[in-house]
């Protein structure tokens, strides 16, 4: 089973990322199974959100939080601790919204690429450099989730980001 922990403030869309992923990894059907769900706090914008996908070839019904993961997504850098490096399974990775390197992490600016789209947030950017770095789901397939889950006058901009950020990994 594939786990990824995606962690963002209140508004930020970490959940929204969180299900594109899971309908990305079940779209062309098979034997492929996605689940999504938050955990916060006193619901309020800007609050910590905790948000996780788990992908599995078998139906996946836990619901409990991930304790290793393949995958940690942090939307904003102030919310990095270089605990969560002990969340991660062998060889996962961590991948952080910063324009500053971070030891241990892999770090991208997905501001700029937000910014040039005008989305006021960073989820489907994450979601794209996510796609790029682990190879879960193609691009293809995210766009496909973002068409199905997404309002159709923002999908454009959306799927623009996705597979900009998703592209910016393989150069």
């Amino acid at each position: 089973m594939k786990e990824i922990i995606w962690l963002g403030r209140g508004g930020q869309g970490a959940f929204t990322a969180a299900k594109l992923l899971g309908a990305a990894y079940t779209i062309n059907g098979g034997e492929k199974y996605a689940l999504a769900f938050p955990s916060f706090g006193p619901e309020r914008r800007g609050a910590p959100v905790r948000a996780f996908t788990k992908l599995d070839s078998r139906p996946v019904s836990d619901r409990s939080q991930t304790e290793k993961a393949d995958y940690i997504v942090i939307l904003d850098d102030t919310l990095y601790s270089p605990q969560f490096r002990d969340l991660l399974k062998e060889g996962g990775k961590i991948i952080v919204n910063s324009r500053t390197a971070i030891e241990g992490a892999v770090t991208v600016d997905a501001e700029k690429i937000s910014s040039g789209y005008r989305l006021p947030t960073v989820n489907t950017v994450m979601l794209g450099y996510l796609v790029g770095i682990s190879g879960v789901v193609s691009g293809e397939e995210a766009t496909e989730a973002v068409r199905g889950y997404m309002p159709v006058k923002i999908q454009e901009k959306n799927i623009r980001a996705i597979l900009q950020a998703a592209e910016e990994v393989l150069r």
